[in-house]
């Protein structure tokens, strides 16, 4: 039950000039404090304030009370005391899903959001009407299993103390583009290794694009051409490849700007692993539960083009999911396998359960290909991709990490500041010359090893290594700072980022990727 083509959101999102608008029921207020604005209406300033002298709590939990006004009921979703060291936007963002799952659960079915105005945060008006539409997300399944319960809401209003007409309608714009393109991602991340195996993720991907003639699919499903054009990739899919229905895929969805040439180009490839048992060197210890997100790289790349079909930008943009499953069966592939890559690279398998890198590698170097003749080009891969990455950051950060070309050009401190403001924060990394030894040979006749013997979280340095190894699998080392030509690389490792299971995921870094790359031109 994917949204219908052309359908961005299963709810109407509209805007208010007043909390007296006789069109819901039910008010949510988002503040860091009771408010004293006199936009806002005596008798909610008067309310607020009175159950706050009797209510030392009352800035800090979501409280249901009483209005007069025509919603009736009115929701108190505070922030608590925000100080200027240590806290960010994301605060707004995290007091409006509470509120709105508070008012769900009272029933009501068309609330209005009052928005922050937060001169310390620029983007608090966007940030917390996404976290309250992240609130009103139906997985999948869910909705197909209980279409009744679908939508949660009929419509979402918004209002804001500081923003009226053309200024709050472009915050309601920006944010359904947004959230339009988290939906889909969340909708691929989200389901189970079975709804959401390869030939279901291709299903779901043409049922969201059939109707958008600026976005062109090519699905690569042959055997015969996966094992001779994306031979790593191959090795993953040969286990998964003898049932039918988990045989993979790699799907190109291609842009060009409808209007004159482009004036930049992104080439996105993301890990859609629908399941990873960890292949022969297979999970233990409880470590397999979960596996299903390991897609959720391809899902930002098909939600990053969702956001691309809407706002129609001037660049030229190549998403591409490798989309496999990592099954352990008689037809596995093994350590001590020698598998030579697209680019001509012999890498020795040490480790089935690093089948990301394997699933990416070949198809970086054909985007790579694709990128060389290219205006302004930049390539990015995006992976759930290590453990390492998990105990570095902690929940919730994506990791950036540049290439030579795209460090000189201060991509991940850009993007970085881009996340800050948006509240989809990033840490930044650097691929370092350990990161590329690491991965070189030592073997007469070989090029690479596909990565340590142990998991990534018991690796030094176990997060930026595998950026050294795309580099090198796909041919991209041939593009650095010393090469004749320069390409921009990032990747980003999400698996911090995506959402901890079983909560649903998160759809980040979407928010940033979007706002950062997809700015009007």
């Amino acid at each position: 039950m994917a949204l219908p083509p052309g359908q961005n959101l299963p709810y109407e999102l509209k805007t208010a000039s007043s909390l007296d608008s006789p069109d819901y029921d039910g008010i949510v207020l988002v503040s860091n404090k009771v408010p004293e604005d006199a936009a806002y209406p005596e008798s909610i300033r008067k309310l607020l304030q009175e159950h706050s002298k009797i209510d030392k709590g009352f800035n800090d939990d979501i409280t249901l009370l009483h209005t007069s006004l025509p919603a009736n009921r009115f929701i108190y979703a505070p922030t608590g005391n925000l100080t200027k060291e240590y806290d960010d936007v994301r605060s707004y963002a995290e007091a409006a899903k509470k509120g709105i799952a508070r008012a769900l659960k009272a029933g009501i079915t068309k609330p209005l959001l009052a928005l922050p105005s937060d001169p310390s945060f620029p983007k608090s008006e966007v940030v917390t009407l996404l976290g309250a539409m992240e609130g009103l997300y139906t997985n999948l399944q869910y909705r197909e299993f209980k279409p009744e319960i679908f939508p949660k809401v009929k419509v979402l209003g918004i209002w804001s103390p500081k923003l009226t007409g053309a200024s709050l309608e472009s915050v309601a714009s920006a944010a359904t583009t947004l959230e339009s393109a988290r939906w889909v991602a969340r909708d691929i991340g989200g389901t189970d290794p079975e709804r959401m195996a390869p030939p279901k993720v291709e299903e779901y991907i043409i049922e969201t694009f059939k109707n958008t003639p600026s976005i062109k699919i090519n699905i690569i499903k042959d055997p015969k051409i996966l094992d001779k054009e994306y031979p790593l990739f191959s090795a993953v899919n040969r286990a998964a490849s003898v049932i039918e229905r988990h045989e993979g895929r790699i799907i190109f969805l291609e842009y060009e700007p409808p209007s004159g040439p482009p004036t930049s180009s992104l080439f996105l490839v993301g890990k859609g692993v629908t399941y990873d048992t960890g292949g022969a060197d297979i999970k233990t210890g409880g470590n397999m539960a979960g596996m299903a997100r390991d897609k959720c790289g391809a899902a930002v790349v098909a939600g990053f083009m969702k956001a691309v079909a809407m706002l129609q930008p001037k660049s030229r943009v190549v998403g591409a999911l490798a989309v496999v499953r990592n099954s352990c069966g008689e037809n596995s592939y093994v350590s001590d396998e020698v598998v030579v890559s697209r680019a001509g690279k012999r890498v020795r398998v040490t480790n089935t359960d690093a089948e990301g890198r394997f699933a990416m590698a070949d198809v970086l170097a054909h985007m790579t290909e694709k990128a060389k003749d290219a205006v302004n080009p930049h390539l990015f891969t995006i992976a759930t991709l290590t453990g390492h990455a998990c105990l570095s950051v902690g929940e919730g950060y994506s990791i950036v990490m540049d290439n030579g070309p795209a460090r000189v050009a201060s991509n991940a401190v850009h993007l970085s500041e881009t996340g800050e403001k948006m509240g989809d924060p990033f840490e930044i990394s650097r691929i370092r010359r350990e990161d590329y030894r690491f991965y070189k040979s030592k073997c007469e006749g070989e090029d690479l090893i596909q990565s340590g013997m142990k998991s990534s979280g018991t690796n030094s340095r176990g997060h930026q290594g595998p950026g050294a190894f795309l580099i090198c699998a796909s041919g991209l080392d041939k593009y650095g700072l010393d090469g004749n030509q320069t390409l921009k690389y990032t990747h980003l490792d999400i698996a911090p980022s995506s959402g901890d299971y079983p909560a649903e995921p998160t759809g980040r870094p979407l928010v940033s990727l979007i706002s950062h790359y997809l700015k009007k031109e």
